[in-house]
């Protein structure tokens, strides 16, 4: 009996050790060995490792996975036009060097979000100092992003952590600044449209005047045209005329005098006074009449 119970108690003795010299490290963990709090080694490869027995060696274990750091409210940064803005702020990050992480934390994760919070926040404030409202905001924000990441990233790898990531997740103003923030938009947008108001006045004006131009020069030069076209023609008229007369004269010098009768009788209330032997009613006296009497009239 005695000696069964020497072999159980030898059994777990020796179970006890064997358990206190092994351990299982998985793919998300570092396993640190260190003795009387000196680093011996860093696992970070995952299966069954051994060490010496506690208390000669012991073993603890950090976050292989990727964490994240989420403000917890918007921390207020001044611009470097005096504004007050909020900006919200995650960050991505793992231990990248365990050994160093444990020297500067320990196994402690809450004091290393701590740093890495005012590592963020110092570089954030470094970065928004140097930038107007609309900087930050829409127009240099990933420019501010990419340099506050480059600078948590130089500066967290010297306390054994990686950064993943850093983003703002919102920006906005401070709501006692919103009022003036709206007027001062509101003054630009109302100066961009008197800008554009008056470029399109004065493009107007050049446009109606090159289009008076044009058509004051088209018109002159169809006048142009025109007169040349009823000079030819008149010309033309005229030798038809002459032509066309010169075969017959006596009849073109009567027939000129019929258009003047026509042209000095055209209204009833006309009346000339002028001597009826006169050479204008030449052709009113009877063919072959020396004595001035009249053309018969049918009756």
């Amino acid at each position: 009996m005695n000696k069964l119970i020497s072999t159980l108690v030898a059994f777990f003795a020796a179970s006890i050790l064997l358990y206190s010299t092994v351990f299982i490290v998985d793919q998300r963990s570092y396993a640190i060995v260190f003795a009387f709090g000196e680093v011996k080694s860093v696992v970070s490869e995952p299966g069954l490792h051994f060490k010496l027995p506690a208390p000669l060696q012991n073993v603890i274990f950090l976050e292989n996975r990727i964490l994240t750091i989420e403000s917890p409210e918007a921390e207020r940064f001044i611009t470097a036009e005096k504004k007050n803005i909020l900006v919200d702020t995650y960050v991505k990050w793992r231990i990248a060097k365990p050994e160093l992480y444990f020297v500067s934390f320990g196994n402690d994760e809450a004091r290393a979000r701590n740093r890495l919070s005012q590592i963020v926040k110092e570089a954030l404030n470094e970065e928004v100092t140097k930038r107007t409202v609309r900087d930050v905001i829409s127009g240099q924000r990933d420019t501010v992003m990419q340099a506050i990441r480059k600078k948590v990233t130089d500066e967290a790898i010297s306390i054994g952590v990686g950064i993943v990531d850093v983003r703002l997740e919102r920006v906005d103003y401070v709501q006692e600044s919103v009022a003036s923030v709206y007027e001062r938009m509101k003054a630009e947008r109302f100066s961009a449209a008197k800008k554009l108001r008056a470029t399109g006045g004065a493009e107007n004006e050049k446009i109606r005047a090159e289009a008076d131009r044009t058509r004051t020069e088209v018109m002159a030069k169809a006048e142009k045209e025109a007169q040349t076209i009823r000079g030819a023609g008149d010309a033309e008229a005229a030798k038809i005329y002459a032509q066309a007369f010169s075969q017959n004269p006596e009849f073109y010098r009567f027939y000129r005098s019929l258009e003047a009768y026509r042209a000095s009788f055209k209204s009833k209330n006309d009346f000339l006074l002028v001597d009826p032997n006169s050479e204008f009613f030449k052709y009113f006296k009877a063919p072959g009449s020396s004595s001035g009497a009249t053309v018969p009239t049918k009756k």
